[in-house]
């Protein structure tokens, strides 16, 4: 078989979705994420280019503990 192999899942366990439907992980579309087991290597590689390009336009993301503004 000389089918490349799909590229894997941008996934990093940080499953959390905004007010967009955007995973604050790894910034696949809702939609995206329920398609990409299906999706063939184009279609993947599409979800990531787009995934990337909401990454990087998200501003960074800033965790503070209890009790601090």
């Amino acid at each position: 078989d000389t089918t490349p192999p799909l590229p894997e899942s941008p996934c990093v366990r940080n499953c959390c979705l905004d007010d967009a439907d955007v995973c604050i992980g790894c910034g696949r579309h809702v939609d995206e994420i329920l398609r990409w087991g299906a999706a063939d290597a184009g279609e993947r590689e599409d979800i990531l280019a787009r995934a990337a390009t909401r990454r990087a336009a998200r501003p960074a993301l800033v965790f503070r503990g209890p009790g601090r503004a």
